[in-house]
């Protein structure tokens, strides 16, 4: 059992070796582990706060963003609107502008129609005088082709012209 039950002198030495030790590390390592440790945590938190930052500035540029995106439909609605009216606008001139100048040659040919109608009517009426003209000639040619007749005539004329 002698092996099992360690004897005082080992005791000793190995609590004076653990002594000299812990002092050694506690002078030496313990120092440069903890502020390894210390740096490292600092390093974490750094990180997480860095996190934090960059998760905020996210939310603010993804807010931005959103903004930015509304402001641009609202832009687009406007200039779509604006360019409805515009169409409407020209469709409508166009629409006028067609009126008018379908106004305007209805207006030119019944303008026209009506001056051939007159130019067609002093046509037929210098047809009809020609035409009297040449029946009366005729006519008189038929009657006073005979002397008695042209006499009676003549007679008739100056008889009227003296009572007028």
């Amino acid at each position: 059992m002698e092996l099992v039950t360690p004897g005082l002198g080992l005791l000793f030495w190995q609590a004076l070796i653990f002594i000299i030790v812990l002092f050694i590390l506690s002078r030496y390592a313990w120092k440069p582990i903890l502020g390894g440790l210390k740096e490292r945590e600092a390093s974490i938190d750094s990180a997480l706060q860095a996190a934090n930052q960059a998760r905020q500035e996210m939310a603010n540029l993804q807010a931005t963003n959103e903004q930015l995106l509304a402001e641009t439909r609202a832009e687009r609605d406007r200039i779509l609107r604006a360019a409805q009216v515009s169409s409407e606008r020209i469709i409508q001139e166009a629409r006028e502008k067609a009126q008018s100048e379908g106004n305007r040659i209805l207006a030119e040919t019944q303008q026209s129609i009506r001056n051939e109608r007159q130019a067609a009517m002093a046509d037929i009426r210098k047809e009809i005088v020609n035409l009297s003209v040449e029946i009366a000639e005729k006519l008189l040619r038929k009657e006073l082709q005979n002397q008695d007749a042209q006499k009676a005539l003549v007679s008739d004329l100056v008889r009227d012209a003296q009572l007028n």
